[in-house]
């Protein structure tokens, strides 16, 4: 099992290289370098030309590169010029509120979802499967921003239940304990997930209530509730360790459409302001923290599932 998990963060750490390397040649096609974004599209080329002398953007790629990279490595993700502040000082002021956000979206979807899903595998074929599979394909298939103003038209505007916008305090426990502002957000981005997730858990239970097991548990006069709850949502559970992980990448893409609609200050909103103002540092430290997230999420369901399933190991 070490030998496992040691050679999956060999393979997570590479894939964050190569997409570190990726990402900012990308961003380098894009704009070789950010001084016509600083200075504004009216300024001279001369005073462009000294601009990316004074700042090292004048040098060969992977002279670019190879700084940056050592900067990481250290953890400097560079500065933004348009903030007047460096990137890891954004990045701090709001991870916190984006982590809140996608951690209790992520809660809500997996306890409602795991519990629909084996309703419905018990209830398979009645009316209330149907139903819940209905509204199930009907959440998958719609854009999260569709659904927000849904929400926002029905719940904010006619009934006046919530407020508009998301909570704009800037501590974390101001923003956790303004439950009224943080619903629509919340359940906008875990509406998709929990679908999902029910439909998921839902075929891993028809698979499981047809195995040995369960018929053994019932022989042995055990209560179905016993059955469900001991038996079949225990081995239910474990493919879902792998969906969760997954999903991490549409839940990041996620916060930045739901904080875009809810005006939410978090690092999805950062991104978007850092797209219009064409500021390449805190893109780049954002597309690389996505993609560590990424990687890392995929690492610990690997590593969680190979500690509840002993024949992985194997």
């Amino acid at each position: 099992m070490t030998a496992y998990i040691l050679k999956r963060i060999v393979s997570a750490i590479l894939v964050t290289i190569g997409v570190t390397i990726v990402t900012y040649l990308l961003l380098h096609i894009i704009s070789p370098s950010p001084g016509r974004a600083v200075l504004g599209l009216h300024a001279s080329q001369k005073a462009v030309r000294s601009w990316n002398k004074t700042h090292g953007y004048d040098r060969p790629i992977v002279v670019q590169f190879a700084a940056y990279f050592w900067k990481l490595l250290h953890g400097n993700f560079g500065y933004s010029y348009k903030e007047d502040q460096t990137v890891a000082a954004l990045l701090a002021e709001n991870v916190g509120r984006s982590a809140y956000l996608s951690g209790a979206s992520l809660t809500l979807a997996i306890v409602v979802a795991m519990p629909v899903g084996i309703w419905q595998a018990i209830r398979r074929n009645k009316p209330s499967d149907y139903v819940l599979t209905g509204a199930a394909f009907t959440l998958y298939s719609m854009p999260s921003f569709f659904l927000g103003l849904l929400l926002i038209q029905a719940f904010a505007l006619s009934l006046h239940w919530f407020p508009v916008e998301a909570a704009q305090q800037t501590g974390i426990l101001q923003v956790i304990g303004n439950i009224r502002a943080m619903a629509l957000p919340i359940i906008t981005l875990a509406a998709v997930s929990m679908a999902a997730y029910s439909r998921y858990m839902r075929s891993a239970a028809l698979d499981n209530l047809a195995q040995d097991y369960i018929r053994l548990a019932r022989a042995k006069g055990l209560p179905e509730r016993t059955v469900y709850l001991r038996h079949l949502l225990r081995n239910s559970i474990l493919p879902m360790v792998t969906l969760i992980g997954l999903s991490i990448p549409a839940l990041l893409a996620g916060n930045i459409i739901v904080e875009t609609l809810f005006n939410y200050p978090g690092l999805g909103l950062l991104f978007i302001t850092a797209l219009q103002n064409y500021d390449y540092p805190v893109l780049l430290a954002l597309t690389l923290i996505g993609a560590m997230a990424t990687v890392v999420g995929n690492l610990l369901a690997d590593v969680a599932l190979t500690v509840a399933d002993p024949r992985i190991r194997l």
